[in-house]
């Protein structure tokens, strides 16, 4: 399956061609701007980006959240971040919400971990507290998308609950599988 050619605005006003020619791309689609689980998981990519680039791996993440709200809450993250406040990407790739999103068993460890680190944040830091009732609901499910150059979507994962996404070792797993791939590829035209 391969992806149209999406043009996309990030949030500091740059217009973002997917499929991104020269690098594989995990587009990412989070929850809201402020979601504590989000903005957790986003600092263990933001920790190891070093290692992403060296694969070539482009990150895009959305947030069905307006771009001042992004900037708010998202806007120190090193990648191209993209406002979808009205899910239209969203519903092109088929990513929901859900109310088992804050309610599935397996995301109750990632929500206290990840509002006790917020709270840490709000208090310690002088960070901004996150929404109660952000725009769009918070019943949002992530996804993961890893697209090729040429536009095929390599792998997919539609989450089950608030913290089913990928985590940087499975996204470098998906990598090197297709990095092996087009090695293999390479081998057999020679």
């Amino acid at each position: 399956m391969f992806i149209k050619e999406l043009k996309l605005q990030t949030i500091d006003d740059r217009i973002l061609r997917l499929p991104d020619e020269n690098n594989l791309v995990h587009l990412q689609f989070r929850r809201f701007a402020g979601c504590p689980v989000c903005n957790y998981h986003l600092r263990t990519f933001m920790r190891r980006k070093a290692e992403l680039d060296q694969h070539g791996i482009r990150e895009v993440i959305l947030f069905h959240s307006f771009t001042r709200d992004m900037k708010r809450y998202a806007g120190y993250l090193p990648f191209d971040m993209v406002a979808d406040p009205f899910k239209k990407v969203y519903a092109e790739f088929g990513v929901e919400a859900a109310a088992i999103s804050l309610f599935h068993p397996k995301a109750w460890l990632a929500i206290l971990r990840s509002v006790g680190y917020s709270l840490y944040q709000v208090v310690f830091q002088r960070k901004t507290m996150p929404p109660l009732r952000p725009y769009g609901g918070s019943f949002g499910l992530p996804a993961d998308f890893l697209i090729a150059p040429d536009g095929k979507i390599l792998a997919a994962h539609y989450g089950q609950h608030a913290n089913d996404q990928w985590s940087v070792d499975e996204l470098l797993s998906l990598c090197r599988r297709y990095e092996k791939s087009k090695l293999q590829e390479v081998v057999l035209n020679s």
